[in-house]
């Protein structure tokens, strides 16, 4: 029987850990995995990108350049692949045209093959810089740089098969060289997966690549990666078992499993990938202290909470005594997000809904609003497919003291190259280069203390042996008493509020 080959993303070095460990996992944890994963025959291996670039320099004192320059090292074989916000590249905000174009190139320069573009809005005017930058000085840069635009998949009144098959047109339109539909609150149910590869393919043609990224919180999306595969999907993305499931991704060797004795292989090999599970299965306790206690729930459908968020809301305030409170967000966050226009729940979205949806559940709905959610309210994000609330409209308005814009929000952005470098070489520790500026660029309220202790390297949060005898033997901190101050980061920026018990 002639087999089709299925291409697949190994996601464990980035949304992996991501997902399922807020992000903490330190680079000393996964080089001695690299080697396996060059030779086990993955399409492309996603390792940089997404809030990695965040956590290295806010939690692990790595300097994220040096982790992509160590992986193109480590893995010379591999598509190396990353997540890029669009507009927002790997900040929360929106970047000035300059700032987008130097990133893109210093990311192919340092080894970056696969640029996965992304809009949280799927507004296509947030990616089109991205996208240009990506299939022209990039290619320049590396020849191998490969252009993947992305459909953030939500369900909602507004979202269609027809409207995401819309989409991936103006993707092509822009240079992609693959389509993404990326799924990411293990929405994407068998059918819709069906249906909206089926329609790209029949509308742009057979050839026309697509890949398929799903989490597995709700249960349902290894077998719509199943009927997306067989409705034509070139590529899925999994992660290797060690680090699947919950709020993670399906396993690697189930996808294999599942397509043995089918018209579909992998062609991976099974043995290293064994390898690789089972270096990971060494290195996952020592970061229990994040993990989510979330395996399978189905209440993800009607809530949307993507994986990474779920687990990065769920740390924060499981450490400040206030995990109770989770459910009531969870609640919160759908009411939310129709008022905002249905966005998807993807980065900057979904913690911009979130920390408001946090507000909401702590002081009542709207009587305190970020400013995030109020520029997103007001179109300084991109435009939403829904209608907005207008009542919460104004709202914004009255918080933000400007007004609704309906233009493309890099439109608004005066030139800002030049007065980053020169605030980045003020800064102690800066070396000089681009990379630096970009990272305070990226994160001005970190970069500062991350550039300044650059010099004592590499600071692990995972838990030595000795804690971990701690852990299994069942001992526990206090109990909290008195006021308890919810704290929830935004964009290098914490918001708090303090509730008193009782």
């Amino acid at each position: 029987m002639s087999q089709r080959k299925i291409g697949v993303t190994e996601l464990v070095l980035r949304d992996g850990h991501q997902s399922l460990l807020a992000t903490r996992m330190a680079l000393e944890d996964m080089v001695d995995a690299c080697e396996a994963i060059d030779k086990a025959g993955y399409w492309s291996v996603e390792c940089w990108g997404g809030a990695t670039y965040d956590s290295c320099i806010r939690f692990l004192n790595e300097d994220p350049w040096a982790r992509l320059r160590t992986f193109r090292e480590l893995m010379p074989n591999s598509r190396l692949q990353m997540l890029l916000r669009g507009q927002n590249l790997l900040g929360y905000r929106h970047y000035e045209d300059e700032v987008v174009d130097r990133f893109v190139i210093k990311s192919a320069e340092n080894g970056m093959d696969v640029f996965r573009v992304f809009d949280a809005l799927n507004d296509p005017r947030n990616l089109e810089r991205a996208m240009r930058s990506v299939t022209g000085e990039a290619k320049k840069v590396n020849p191998n740089v490969h252009a993947q635009g992305t459909i953030c998949y939500t369900i909602s009144p507004v979202h269609t098969v027809e409207g995401y098959v819309k989409v991936a047109g103006q993707l092509l339109d822009m240079g992609a060289e693959s389509i993404c539909l990326k799924d990411m609150a293990a929405l994407l149910q068998p059918q819709p997966a069906y249906d909206i590869i089926r329609g790209i393919k029949e509308t742009y043609g057979e050839k026309t690549m697509v890949q398929v990224h799903c989490h597995s919180t709700s249960g349902v999306t290894l077998v719509a990666l199943q009927k997306a595969i067989e409705a034509g999907a070139d590529v899925v993305d999994t992660s290797i078992s060690s680090m699947s499931l919950g709020p993670g991704h399906n396993p690697t060797e189930s996808l294999v499993a599942m397509l043995e004795g089918t018209e579909y292989t992998t062609g991976l090999d099974y043995d290293t990938l064994l390898k690789i599970r089972d270096h990971f299965a060494k290195i996952r306790p020592k970061y229990a202290k994040f993990e989510s206690a979330v395996l399978v729930d189905t209440d993800i459908l009607k809530s949307q909470i993507p994986g990474g968020m779920l687990s990065n809301l769920e740390s924060q305030l499981k450490a400040q005594g206030a995990g109770g409170k989770l459910r009531e967000v969870m609640a919160e966050i759908p009411r939310v997000k129709a008022d905002a226009g249905h966005p998807p729940l993807v980065t900057p979205s979904s913690q911009i809904v979130g920390t408001q949806a946090v507000f909401n559940v702590l002081m009542g709905p709207y009587k305190r609003m970020t400013g995030e959610f109020a520029d997103l309210m007001l179109g300084y994000y991109g435009a939403s497919l829904g209608e907005r609330n207008p009542d919460v409209v104004k709202i914004a308005e009255q918080f933000a003291g400007k007004p609704v814009i309906t233009d493309r929000p890099a439109n608004h952005l005066a030139p800002e190259w030049d007065n980053l470098v020169a605030e980045a070489s003020q800064l102690e520790g800066y070396d000089g280069s681009e990379e630096d500026v970009l990272t305070y660029a990226m994160f001005p309220n970190v970069a500062p203390t991350f550039l300044a202790e650059r010099a004592a390297g590499p600071k692990s949060v995972a838990m030595t042996q000795a804690q971990m005898d701690a852990l299994a033997a069942g001992e526990t901190s206090a109990a909290l008493t008195g006021p308890i101050t919810y704290k929830v980061a935004l964009g290098g920026r914490e918001h708090s509020v303090k509730v008193e018990q009782g």
